[in-house]
């Protein structure tokens, strides 16, 4: 049998050192498994040049992770701002509170930022605001992706009319309440226990913190989180022919949530280590501290976030598959997108960026994506035109006018419950911060970024399962 010695190593230029040893442990499990000499060669060659994907691989992470500590450039950090920031576009900008403008500027004097953008949805966040987008230079911003990882919306669309929302309306809410688990610590237990591929993924056993993940990722596995988290029913009017389905009415299903425990956890612990990794930046953005991808944090949160990534994406597989299952529906079509992630994209003068999208929608062109309204207001389903300077980007909702506690403190349980009864919306269970009083007008922030997307679609909400009120029963 063929072996891959030390020295078969250094004619294909791999260095001296500890990295010899484990290339040739790699090896040797890797012709273990069937593969020739010069497969194996090329499969090492692969693990060099790009480290962090094979850091889930168990025959190969270890030489991953020391390929990326050697390359690791040896050079200081530089946490001075900017004195000035760099210029950005805004949409909507009268919709917009000045303090979110601020926190935009601040995040444009990072020494890594290379340009960004504001979306008419924007509102106060920790440290980049709801509604920012950013791209930097080889560096990832844990904050800049949010704590809730991956938060994305789902639609569902079926062959059927919404009448029958009317027609069957304890069927479908009875629907919601069995088949969705709303709150900080809810999951399933028994045979309502969900399976889904992603609990097989690799990626589980990459890190400590991970392995220790996976129990919470199981017991969460198709449950949706507090706050503005949503699944609901409601009557969906499709504009031009799309997805073999023709313009009118038809009957959908919406969700919005993410990827709970698993997205939190992994977000407070490099966001933890991106600050101690940058101890002598500005107090006014200190949540936006970053982790270099040529390191190994870097790397591992990258990792870690496209794992919560999928996670997320099979939670609402998991909702749409229940919910659906129990009033008898398949869909006929199902658009979906994150807007809580980070992304390797391109800019026009060819520089490879990462592109943070806190509350905002990825709008590439042709490609499909979901904004949202509040629990009483109107959703669009829209296509983006890829407008550059935006950075391919719309917003992701109507972005909250108030702040929670200014909610609850100045909007009655009956205002709110007058709106939806106006719009022949019934609500099951849902706080008052989430009142659509406390949302911008979707239709005037729609309009703001009319040259950002195209609306080919929308839904109206009809029944909406949210979290219960702290105290309901």
């Amino acid at each position: 049998m063929d072996i891959i010695t030390g020295k078969i190593l250094k004619l294909n230029n791999w260095p001296d050192g500890r990295i010899i040893g484990l290339a040739k442990d790699a090896a040797e499990k890797l012709m273990s498994q069937g593969m020739d000499r010069d497969t194996v060669l090329a499969r090492l060659e692969a693990v060099r040049q790009n480290p962090g994907s094979f850091l889930a691989d168990n025959s190969l992470a270890d030489l991953a992770r020391e390929c990326i500590r050697i390359a690791q450039p040896e050079r200081p950090t530089v946490d001075e701002l900017r004195e000035s920031p760099l210029p950005f576009p805004i949409w909507g900008m009268d919709q917009i509170d000045p303090e979110a403008i601020r926190q935009m500027e601040n995040a444009m004097r990072l020494p890594v930022t290379v340009t960004g953008a504001l979306m008419p949805d924007a509102h106060v966040g920790y440290g980049l605001p709801i509604g920012g987008v950013l791209a930097t230079e080889n560096v990832v911003i844990p904050y800049a992706v949010g704590v809730d990882i991956a938060c994305r919306m789902r639609l569902s669309i079926y062959e059927v009319s919404p009448h029958l929302l009317g027609q069957k309306k304890g069927m479908f809410e009875n629907a919601l309440w069995e088949e969705t688990a709303f709150g900080m610590g809810a999951k399933w237990t028994g045979s309502k226990k969900a399976q889904h591929k992603v609990l097989d993924d690799d990626a589980w056993y990459a890190t400590r913190q991970l392995k220790t993940l996976k129990d919470t990722a199981m017991n969460q596995l198709g449950t949706s989180g507090t706050g503005n988290h949503f699944v609901e029913w409601g009557s969906f009017t499709l504009h031009e022919p799309l997805f073999g389905l023709q313009p009118g009415e038809h009957l959908a299903l919406l969700s919005h949530s993410g990827s709970r425990g698993v997205g939190a956890k992994v977000a407070d612990r490099f966001s933890k280590i991106a600050r101690e990794k940058h101890p002598d930046l500005d107090p006014s953005v200190k949540h936006l501290a970053w982790l270099s991808l040529d390191s190994e944090d870097g790397q591992e949160y990258w990792l870690s976030m496209e794992l919560a990534g999928r996670f997320a994406s099979a939670n609402h597989y998991i909702i749409h598959k229940r919910v659906a299952a129990a009033v008898g529906l398949k869909e006929a079509a199902v658009v979906e997108n994150h807007h809580n992630f980070a992304w390797h994209e391109t800019l026009p003068d060819g520089r490879i960026v990462v592109v943070h999208r806190k509350g905002a929608t990825p709008a590439g062109k042709g490609v499909f994506g979901i904004i949202p309204g509040s629990m009483g207001d109107a959703g669009y389903l829209v296509r983006g035109r890829g407008v550059e300077n935006s950075l391919s980007s719309a917003s992701h909702g109507a972005g909250r006018l108030m702040s929670r506690r200014a909610a609850i403190n100045s909007i009655s349980r009956s205002a709110r419950d007058e709106y939806l009864k106006e719009r022949g919306v019934t609500l099951l269970g849902g706080g008052i911060d989430e009142s659509p009083q406390a949302y911008k007008p979707i239709e005037e922030v729609i309009a703001a970024q009319h040259d950002l997307v195209d609306v080919l679609g929308k839904f109206t909400p009809r029944i909406v399962r949210m979290a219960d009120e702290p105290g309901d029963s």
